[in-house]
């Protein structure tokens, strides 16, 4: 009797679990995961992409600060300046 009823509890435990697996495999099921997994890595590149520019300024600051490239040919190159002189960019 304790083995008809643990087998009856285990078909009926596989039938929902295979009736769930099917239906997330739905067409339109599949579509709303793939929409939202491309939409999620699409925000990771974005953030990866901004660290990676920052990143990059700022070791540019760095070595134009370390080999004196601020000027160019004693010519200031701050904000607002005229350059007269081409860097090399």
């Amino acid at each position: 009797m304790i083995r008809r009823l643990f087998y009856m509890s285990l078909g009926a435990f596989l039938t929902v679990w295979t009736m769930r697996k099917l239906q997330s495999l739905r067409p339109d099921h599949v579509a709303r995961r793939t929409a939202d997994r491309a939409v999620t890595l699409a925000d990771q590149l974005r953030d990866f992409a901004g660290e990676v520019r920052r990143e990059s300024a700022s070791r540019e600051t760095e070595l134009r600060a370390e080999f004196g490239l601020d000027t160019v040919d004693g010519i200031t190159t701050g904000k607002n300046k005229i350059y007269d002189v081409k860097d090399g960019r």
